[in-house]
């Protein structure tokens, strides 16, 4: 479904990402991994259309995209739920979620919000709050269904348990199992490594914006000179 050739993203005369290659197949949730400054978000960022490569080429459902402004990605059918959620804090719940289906003309509109509200009761329940009163978790939550309104192929997700208690990373991690089951492959960065290989079919270990390994994440999780050298020891 995405093939990523030789793709190199710089911020001015730093080298973030430096010739990667990587593939995702369709209907499979592919994580990448390492460790802070790697250039996973970077990565992302780049894919979704927000940071213009150096190089390189990255193709969905084989037409190149590469360089394509981040609207007509996610008319493509990327969408993108971004390191730290980027809610709409002074807006209701019902009005961020509406913000994701911003591009859409059909008329699934209501069915899909529909949808969404039985899939995260905890929206439904709070669909009048403004979204910058919601907890942590619910604002993951809130993000996570707003890009489901946009109908995406592809869903990216940055960091979706970053700064999250244990159980409410749990429940993020069983959402994302559902999303995927209904259909949607997914591309995940995550620091949370035992949950990311336990959820994904395919893993990267991203280092100094460079892929060092990659392969089954079955086979990442029970390496221990992988887990050692590259994610911070060993998960049990």
């Amino acid at each position: 479904m995405l093939e990523v050739r030789g793709l190199a993203t710089s911020y001015g005369n730093i080298k973030a990402v430096k010739g990667i290659d990587l593939d995702v197949a369709e209907g499979a949730i592919v994580c990448i991994l390492g460790a802070n400054g790697a250039g996973k978000t970077t990565l992302m960022k780049t894919v979704s259309g927000l940071l213009k490569p150096a190089a390189g080429r990255i193709t969905f459902r084989k037409e190149d995209i590469t360089g394509l402004a981040p609207d007509k990605i996610v008319r493509k059918g990327i969408v993108l739920v971004p390191e730290g959620r980027a809610i709409l804090s002074r807006m209701t719940v019902l009005e961020n979620l509406e913000m994701g289906a911003y591009h859409r003309k059909d008329n699934g509109i209501r069915k899909d919000l529909d949808a969404v509200m039985e899939r995260f009761p905890i929206l439904k329940a709070r669909k009048e709050q403004r979204g910058g009163s919601l907890s942590g978790g619910e604002q993951q939550m809130l993000a996570i269904a707003r890009a489901l309104l946009s109908r995406p192929r592809l869903l990216l997700l940055d960091e979706p348990s970053l700064g999250l208690a244990p159980l409410v990373v749990a429940d993020i991690f069983r959402i994302l199992r559902e999303i995927n089951a209904d259909g949607t492959t997914v591309l995940l960065v995550e620091q949370n490594v035992k949950q990311a290989l336990k959820v994904s079919r395919f893993a990267y270990v991203l280092e100094t914006g460079k892929i060092v390994h990659g392969g089954p994440a079955a086979e990442l999780r029970n390496d221990p000179k992988i887990m050692e050298s590259y994610l911070g020891g060993r998960q049990k």
